[in-house]
């Protein structure tokens, strides 16, 4: 295989008293490349990536509101102009691997939250007659578990909870090093437990869901009634911009000291730790990562989840499970569906 080009040598391991055993890595050169895309409720971004995560293309990002009827034109478009940026044949491009919110089903890539009439509902099939490649398709906590396991703050932890903190609630589970899916594949709704006292309306179409005071979305909707209500903040004039601007510049307010957008962090964070309390409860966890786009927020996340945790888990328990914020969530869900792009590519053919 080496004198093939399809492997490569890459050093020598640790003696053990005998003859040294040389390590080999798979050749990018020889290897496909990887389309990789990563979904959320109102953004889309696509790389090119080889066998070794190097980015060929760097990532192109869009705004793209699902609920907005040009959205698969818009990621159909955006996929085009990586392999446009790629300049290398289609037979290079082993497969497009995507990443999406939503009841994915892994093995038939149908996704229940849309209506069977959207492009959504079975985007492997409407995608691979619109481009002509090999597509496939998982839920974007579960990918961004897995990457968090592979090379992020995960990798040294076999019992982990990844939670997708970003405009809803996701969750990853890992077990031994495996990604835990359920009967069904939808293991990990940890948006819709039922933990919230208010009355609000979940997406999902049921009240008392956790992401009604513990998501993105919960906290713009905070700091826009509170300005309403006149309470001063940087954000008076960036808070009605589009969601995805808002996250931003939330993000941003928090991190120069916005006194009104970090007591609406406070309020969500508080309630994250209670759900991550009965987490604890139910699956004893090594560590518990926050990832996704909330991970952003950084270390002030950590403050009220602990107090959460400490009033309503038990404390020998909750002792336990590490809280972690992700170091790359930038990043973990491209790198997830790269996962995915190349567990699903046929390396015998």
């Amino acid at each position: 295989m080496v004198d093939d080009g399809i492997l490569l040598k890459n050093g020598h391991a640790p003696s053990t008293g005998g003859r040294r055993a040389v390590h080999y890595l798979l050749n990018p050169a020889n290897c496909p490349y990887f389309i990789t895309v990563a979904i959320d409720q109102y953004s889309a971004s696509a790389a090119l990536l080889d066998i070794h995560n190097n980015f060929i293309v760097k990532p192109v990002i869009i705004q793209n509101p699902l609920n907005e009827s040009p959205a698969f034109n818009k990621l159909t478009k955006l996929i085009q102009t990586i392999v446009q940026k790629a300049n290398c044949p289609l037979s290079k491009i082993g497969n497009i691997a995507i990443t999406i919110p939503g009841f994915v089903d892994f093995n038939t890539g149908i996704n229940d939250s849309f209506p069977k009439q959207s492009p959504f509902y079975n985007l492997p099939y409407s995608l691979q007659k619109k481009l002509g490649i090999k597509t496939y398709v998982e839920n974007d906590s579960s990918a961004i578990a897995t990457a968090e396991n592979k090379f992020g703050l995960a990798k040294e932890s076999p019992n982990t909870l990844v939670i997708n903190l970003n405009w809803g609630v996701g969750l990853g589970i890992i077990v031994d090093n495996k990604l835990f899916t359920g009967h069904n594949g939808f293991a990990g709704e940890f948006s819709h437990i039922p933990l919230s006292d208010n009355n609000i309306l979940c997406s999902c179409g049921k009240k008392g869901c956790l992401e009604v005071e513990a998501s993105l979305l919960a906290i713009i909707k905070d700091i826009k009634q509170q300005i309403k209500e006149g309470q001063t903040s940087l954000l008076k004039d960036k808070i009605n911009k589009s969601v995805l601007k808002s996250g931003e510049a939330v993000i941003e307010a928090v991190n120069r000291g916005d006194q009104l957008a970090i007591g609406a962090i406070n309020k969500a964070s508080y309630m994250l730790g209670k759900g991550i309390a009965t987490l604890i409860h139910i699956l004893n966890p090594q560590s518990i990562v926050i990832s996704g786009r909330g991970a952003k927020l950084g270390n002030i996340l950590l403050s009220q989840i602990h107090s959460a945790i400490f009033e309503f888990a038990i404390p020998s328990l909750a002792a336990q499970s590490e809280i972690l914020i992700s170091n790359r969530p930038d990043t973990m869900q491209l790198l997830g569906s790269m996962c995915l792009g190349i567990e699903q590519f046929d390396w015998e053919n």
